[in-house]
């Protein structure tokens, strides 16, 4: 592989979508000090300061008591609608804005690994909350990051972990925690999951405040055994035991591997490291990820921000309805921030290509060729006829056009929207 299609694929993988002018000069720096620049930034992340997390308040159901009235119920739940969108709308925007792609494709992993919806959460603060916890422990170890979510307030209320007392252990959060978060299917018993529902008792949220509290009284202080260890294990106790073990490392460094690498190739052995940046950093330097380009197709919200990258398009900057139309087109994709469908995350590879999806994908393909940055259009009008779909290529970083893709493109030189948004939808653009 040569030197500018190694280096497009480890941006294309390891952030959201790179432009023309980012292959250039990762093209001069080479695919080493490119890794090096991408897990260690070399500077501040002027981007995401020019985006900070909207100022949202206190829930607005906080002020409802069972004497409110069914008016302000509604108002109050409209008002949560309205933080929701605040919310996503903000980390697109981010996601397009920040210089620190690979952070902000990080951070969407973990938002898929550990998946929480809003829909049952039904807080914007507490959403936010458990994107900041994320952010702040998603490079480092384990062990912090899975203290941290086992008191994270949405994840509690998300699998019923303010349902878990002494008196009636809730199992959900410790089986997801051990079967989804940390050790996957076969790394422990069912004996192991009501012991750890045991340490986890005794953690609510406070829905006024949205802060998790620990309430002794509600806590089983009687000794567990869980993966053959026996004590008073608590929930940091619990994490530190599930952090500790080989299994969860190398069961999160193949999620790294299924996610960045695609489901496609088997992860090799020895990707697990002391932390997530040096185990990204051995999946994006294994000797298979370059053999697996072209083989793993783009998520919805991946797709569309890197084309919203590579136009020169902020979404914090198109009008109330065009941010409406951009937010329906990754809902009709099955793909929206704050929403996984469930606790085992979205999909991945051809799930994603179903023939709704495609024409979900025309659709949206249209809007943000409409929204292009003047410039790119221009650009693209400024080729030769016969040379615009071979400058469209440099600007979505496709390596090459297929025959077919070639031929269905040629048509469309004369017209630099139609051919921005037909390159937008093509097999080359949509697999990376």
């Amino acid at each position: 592989m040569a030197d500018r299609e190694a280096v497009a694929h480890l941006l294309r993988r390891a952030t959201f979508g790179p432009t023309a002018d980012e292959v250039d000069a990762a093209e001069r720096a080479g695919p080493a000090a490119t890794l090096d620049a991408l897990l260690d930034p070399p500077g501040p992340d002027r981007g995401a300061a020019a985006t900070p997390p909207p100022a949202l308040g206190a829930d607005p159901h906080a002020g409802i008591t069972r004497q409110s009235s069914r008016e302000q119920r509604q108002q109050a739940n409209e008002r949560r609608r309205e933080q929701v969108l605040r919310v996503t709308g903000w980390w697109l925007d981010r996601m397009v804005a920040a210089d620190d792609g690979l952070g902000e494709k990080l951070l969407f992993f973990w938002h898929g690994h550990w998946a929480t919806s809003v829909r049952k959460v039904r807080s914007a603060p507490l959403m936010l909350g458990q994107l900041a916890t994320l952010r702040r422990h998603g490079r480092g170890p384990l062990g912090p990051l899975v203290e941290a979510m086992v008191r994270d307030p949405a994840l509690i209320l998300w699998l019923d972990g303010q349902k878990n007392t002494r008196a009636a252990p809730n199992e959900n959060l410790a089986r997801e925690l051990m079967e989804l978060f940390t050790l996957g299917v076969g790394n422990y018993a069912e004996a192991d999951v009501k012991a750890g529902a045991r340490a986890l008792t005794g953690w609510v949220v406070d829905r006024r405040t949205g802060a998790a509290r620990f309430e002794p009284r509600r806590h089983d202080t009687g000794a567990k055994t869980i993966l053959g260890r026996t004590g008073p294990f608590d929930a940091a106790g619990f994490a530190a035991l599930l952090a500790g073990q080989p299994a969860a490392r190398e069961f999160v460094a193949r999620r790294l591997w299924f996610r960045y690498a695609g489901p496609e190739t088997p992860a090799p052995a020895g990707l697990a490291g002391p932390d997530t940046l040096a185990t990204l950093r051995a999946v994006l330097t294994a000797g298979e990820f370059g053999r697996t380009a072209g083989t793993l197709v783009k998520q919805p919200v991946e797709w569309a921000v890197g084309a919203l990258r590579q136009l020169g398009v902020r979404p914090s900057r198109l009008s109330e309805q065009r941010r409406r139309q951009l937010l329906a087109g990754l809902t009709a994709l099955d793909q929206v921030p704050l929403r996984p469908p469930s606790v085992g995350g979205w999909p991945a590879g051809v799930a994603w290509l179903t023939t709704s999806s495609l024409q979900a994908r025309l659709r949206l393909a249209d809007l943000l060729a409409g929204v292009a940055a003047p410039t790119v259009l221009d650009r693209l009008a400024a080729a030769p006829a016969a040379g615009r779909p071979d400058a469209l290529a440099r600007l979505l970083v496709v390596d090459a056009w297929s025959a077919r893709t070639r031929a269905a493109l040629d048509p469309l030189a004369g017209q630099p929207r139609k051919l921005l948004a037909a390159g937008l939808v093509s097999p080359e653009y949509t697999v990376s």
